[in-house]
């Protein structure tokens, strides 16, 4: 019988299987942050377990309140940055050098294809978008993890979702993500690897694919998947050259994380993406889906455009086309967190910045601390959101909130009009 992609990472790394249906695998990396790691950390200094099992495979950063906005948040980093250099590992993004964790890893080729990885963060599913098997996990499993290298996962069921056609103009990743949530609902999932594929899949970006790949955490699943190709290739090539002889010889080894034609799945999905309109969320749950065109007019107060969603360069350039040369409403207040200093300098040398900046946008430092409601962007009882971020639950961004989310296109038109609007209208004239 033909395996999946999961399957043949959790049979390549598997330690035990103590029961029928749990598998002790192997990690090959281990992500850490501020905020959910000190309590790991505590947890392994009350047992005597401090030390760690491989400081070259832990890599950690300061992201989801940076700088520190006060006593607390200041002493999670204090408690993060002490461990990182008592513990060697010299693969640590103090401020400054950091950047939105799920942007700023990939971005220095810390995914590759048949990778293992955890993280205290439900999206770290985004490193699937390389081939690999990437999940959240609790305080404890992440302990382990940190420990021992090692993390116990349930059977690796799949489900997989062909993605055919060509996203006509105004459409992106984040509609298509948007689209599957609302057709599958937020447990249609759960538990389960969500497996992208098709010619729509193909023909994205690798940015695009941890788009999709970020947001299977919303559709109840443990991680989003994509076959490593020549796009994966392009984006690590400067990583693995040392490694390989040429792009061809890193694709043949990575067939060994393909999907077989005969592999079973719990279920098949098939989109034809062409059909897919810009979309937005309403209510508090991201399976609230509905377009744009059915959205239009809906009052925002605020724009965030970021996140380890939507935050990379691809994003800001999509964006900056809809707000060239125009004035964002006097009655929004719009916010960019690039997702990472690279992003940032690169939208600098481009020109983005300047364009965000003539438009009124607020620029900021890369930073998780809006999406979650912590900073740099929290949202007063009774204010809406236009946000590129993932979650829209109550209270996400600030105590009585209202979240929409939407891709950067829609973001920044709303940015224009003071309320929900088809970026189209901008981008046509």
């Amino acid at each position: 019988m033909g395996r999946t992609i999961a399957e043949k990472i959790f049979d390549a790394h598997l330690v035990d299987k103590p029961d029928a249906g749990s598998h002790v695998l192997r990690l090959d990396a281990v992500f850490c942050h501020e905020i959910t790691t000190p309590i790991a950390i505590q947890e392994l200094r009350e047992r005597g377990m401090e030390s760690v099992f491989d400081p070259a495979r832990i890599k950690a950063v300061i992201d989801h309140v940076s700088p520190a906005k006060d006593s607390l948040t200041a002493e999670q980093g204090k408690v993060l940055r002490d461990w990182a250099r008592r513990s060697g590992i010299r693969d640590f993004f103090d401020i400054g050098r950091n950047g939105v964790c799920h942007a700023l890893f990939p971005e220095q080729g810390f995914a590759r294809p048949g990778m293992t990885i955890i993280m205290g963060d439900s999206h770290t599913c985004t490193h699937g978008a390389f081939g690999a098997f990437a999940a959240g996990v609790g305080t404890t499993d992440l302990a382990v993890g940190i420990h021992k290298g090692v993390a116990v996962f349930r059977e690796p069921k799949s489900i997989r979702f062909i993605l055919n056609g060509k996203l006509r103009a105004g459409v992106y990743a984040k509609d298509v993500i948007l689209y599957i949530i609302g057709q599958i609902g937020t447990d249609g999932a759960t538990n389960c690897v969500m497996e992208f594929c098709g010619e729509a899949v193909t023909a994205m970006s690798m940015e695009s694919r941890m788009t999709i790949c970020n947001m299977a955490v919303e559709a109840g699943a443990s991680s989003g998947i994509c076959a490593p190709d020549a796009v994966t290739a392009d984006y690590l090539w400067p990583f693995i050259s040392a490694e390989c002889t040429s792009k061809e010889e890193a694709l043949a080894s990575w067939m060994a994380w393909h999907s077989d034609p005969d592999a079973e799945y719990e279920k098949t999905f098939q989109y034809d993406v062409s059909a897919v309109e810009p979309m937005g969320t309403f209510g508090y749950k991201p399976d609230q889906v509905k377009t744009i065109r059915e959205l239009e007019g809906t009052h925002i107060d605020q724009v965030y455009i970021g996140s380890c969603t939507n935050g990379r360069i691809e994003d800001l350039r999509v964006a900056a086309d809809v707000l060239r040369g125009k004035k964002i409403a006097d009655s929004v207040r719009a916010i960019l967190s690039p997702a990472t200093p690279a992003v940032y300098s690169r939208a600098l040398d481009e020109g983005l910045v300047k364009i965000f900046m003539d438009a009124g946008v607020c620029l900021t430092n890369p930073t998780c601390g809006a999406c979650l409601g912590m900073s740099n962007g929290v949202l007063a009882s009774g204010e809406t959101a236009a946000s590129t971020t993932n979650r829209n639950f109550n209270g996400r961004m600030g105590k009585g909130g209202m979240i929409h989310l939407m891709s950067p296109a829609s973001a920044a038109a709303a940015a224009l009009a003071g309320h929900i609007r088809n970026s189209a209208l901008y981008t046509a004239n």
